[in-house]
């Protein structure tokens, strides 16, 4: 099942007619991923209030299961081919920090991918 996924703890997904999964925090991004399995889109938000991990935080999660780093937890399944985000972060460097990380490894991941079938 492919679905987009909404990271933000105040603000909602837009009226756009998809079925967005909301998370608020940490702990329900692992439980959209236990419920649904991995999304196809997210759209992050940085700050998800005081003391929780931020989006950063949870990118930095969704990049160590997909590389095999977090067995036995919701985020081992990774993230599916094709997968797309969107940061719509009001914190511009929390944002930029999404953005770089996830950027340079989907790049990674691709010139991986396009090197074992050489």
């Amino acid at each position: 099942m492919t679905y987009p996924l909404f990271i933000d703890d105040e603000r909602f997904p837009p009226s756009d007619g998809q079925a967005w999964q909301i998370a608020r925090n940490l702990a329900e991004v692992a439980s959209a991923l236990r419920s649904f399995g991995p999304p196809d889109f997210i759209s992050f938000d940085h700050d998800l209030g005081e003391a929780e991990p931020t989006g950063y935080d949870i990118a930095k999660k969704l990049v160590a299961g997909d590389l095999g780093e977090l067995e036995g937890t919701e985020f081992e399944s990774g993230l599916p081919w094709g997968f797309q985000f969107y940061v719509h972060s009001q914190n511009p460097v929390g944002a930029d920090n999404i953005r770089a990380l996830l950027n340079r490894y989907l790049s990674f991941r691709q010139r991986e991918r396009h090197s074992k079938y050489r």
